[in-house]
């Protein structure tokens, strides 16, 4: 059986999307191979701080039950890189809107991907 250490050392996906006004506003970060393992926050560094000390209390409570921890689904063979191009209008742009919300532009996109992924989900509802 592995350890708490050996499935936090594993690359579990998660979903970042925004919490309406009506669920309290701010972010909440979610883990679909834990069920109801979820983090929130004000913004989206509190809600993954959360998070992740969310997963490790859900796997060890889990160890600790006796029952198995899931692996990861096969999304997170994804590392996470993406080699994007764009025009330099869009670049200056993503720039420019990131340093008004004070954050990297990698924040920025993750933040507009997340968004627009949050929003599609919602029509599938």
């Amino acid at each position: 059986m592995k350890s708490l250490n050996d499935y936090l050392e594993l690359a579990y996906p998660f979903s970042v999307r925004p919490l309406s006004e009506e669920d309290g506003g701010g972010w909440i970060v979610e883990f679909p191979d834990l069920k109801g393992c979820i983090g929130t926050g004000d913004s989206i560094e509190e809600a993954l701080k959360d998070a992740m000390a969310a997963k490790e209390a859900w796997i060890e409570a889990t160890l600790s039950f006796g029952r198995e921890v899931p692996e990861p689904n096969a999304a997170a063979e994804f590392n996470g890189k993406l080699l994007l191009r764009t025009t330099k209008s869009i670049h200056r742009w993503i720039v420019e809107e990131a340093d008004a919300e004070g954050t990297s532009a990698n924040q920025f996109i993750n933040y507009i991907l997340s968004m627009e992924k949050g929003r599609r989900n919602q029509k599938r509802i």
